[in-house]
């Protein structure tokens, strides 16, 4: 299964509360505080990893959650941090933020004077009965809910901290002054990030392959490249995309895309449109493939013509990138006569191929070479 698009929700872990204590030794019976403070909780953090292949482990786990940093000590012993949760992912990932960070209400401050106040969860700071449990309660979510862009990882090893875990609160310790020898105040630990976010993998590559669907594009990119995609003889054998690499003489490598077919309506997200166009959205060269034998009934030129319309409907942009025009299947006997016409319906520069006999593999990767930016 390949999944290059899940729903995601994290809550970064809490920070530890700070410790009321005193020091009690032998020789020092009013030894004064020594409460220490809480332990920073744990982020959520993505990292792009180049093992990494899509994103299947959060389709299946879509709820994460870091740990809360641990409590404060007595004799000044501060809480432990929490560890991060990182969760890798592939590179090409864009991440969105869907609706704003929320941060559960609590009370910051435990102040003795005032336990027996009632807690408030819109003030700043709360107070609670000693001894209770610590209220928290949800944030309203207000208006309709956003889709922010947050991070695009595009580099292995390139990370990004989708949640920040709560700062741990300070112990008795911290507020013991000249006139306040003995405080039992302590803070109680800041509340974690929590967030529901969008990750969308989108294939980098150099060259996208574009085509109708049974147009041979698995038989060229395995001709081209060592990849092995499954190759069949019915159209949409491809179903995910599938990235090859092409190796010249001087060790200069180029990554090949091939992306599954497109269909008329691709652009409004008929067939699988959306899932397979946003992959061509970062390749510098496109690689337009034409079935010149016309194996399905279609005639070459309208495949052309069709393909065109559905990336820039999809896309304005990905017409003004460079492309290369490949009519392949040229061993056929129907490919000559289908040729003479496209070339009078379209006065472009075709390049002509037969991916399964091998025949101008050789000049269209030298056409490659030469065309990429």
């Amino acid at each position: 299964m390949f999944v290059d698009k899940v729903k995601i929700r994290v809550a970064a872990g809490a920070g530890g509360n700070g410790s009321v204590s005193f020091r009690r030794e032998k020789y020092a019976e009013m030894g004064g505080p020594d409460g220490g403070d809480g332990g920073k909780g744990g982020d959520v953090v993505l990292v792009a990893d180049k093992n990494c292949a899509d994103l299947t482990d959060y389709f299946y786990a879509p709820q994460l959650a870091a740990q809360r940093g641990e409590h404060g000590r007595g004799k000044g012993c501060t809480g432990r941090g929490a560890a991060n949760i990182v969760l890798q992912v592939p590179i090409g990932t864009q991440v969105y933020r869907l609706g704003e960070i929320v941060r559960r209400t609590k009370p910051t401050r435990y102040h003795p004077a005032a336990a027996t106040q009632e807690f408030d969860a819109n003030a700043e700071v709360g107070h609670v009965r000693a001894g209770g449990e610590v209220p928290a309660t949800s944030a309203e979510d207000g208006g309709p809910i956003t889709r922010e862009l947050v991070a695009d990882l595009t580099e292995d090893g390139q990370r990004f901290i989708l949640a920040r875990g709560g700062k741990g609160g300070r112990g008795n310790a911290a507020f013991k002054s000249s006139t306040h020898r003995a405080p039992r105040d302590f803070e109680y630990g800041q509340p974690g990030e929590e967030l529901t976010a969008e990750l969308e993998l989108k294939t980098l590559a150099d060259v996208g392959l574009v085509g109708y669907p049974n147009a041979g594009k698995s038989t060229l990119i395995s001709k081209l490249t060592h990849a092995h995609p499954k190759i069949a003889a019915y159209p949409f054998t491809t179903l995910t995309p599938k990235v090859g690499v092409i190796t010249y003489d001087d060790f200069k490598r180029v990554r090949v895309a091939d992306i599954p077919g497109l269909i008329e309506g691709a652009h409004a997200g008929k067939g699988l449109g959306h899932d397979f166009l946003r992959h061509v959205e970062r390749c510098q060269l496109l690689l337009v493939l034409v079935d010149m034998a016309g194996v399905d009934g279609r005639k070459p030129q309208d495949d052309y013509r069709q393909l065109l319309d559905e990336l820039k409907l999809y896309n304005p942009g990905l017409l003004e990138r460079p492309r290369l025009v490949v009519a392949n299947k040229m061993d056929l006997p129907a490919a000559k006569k289908n040729l003479t016409a496209f070339k009078r319906k379209h006065r472009v520069k075709l390049l002509e191929i037969s991916a399964l006999a091998g025949n101008g593999l050789d000049k269209l990767k030298l056409a490659i070479r030469k065309t990429l930016p």
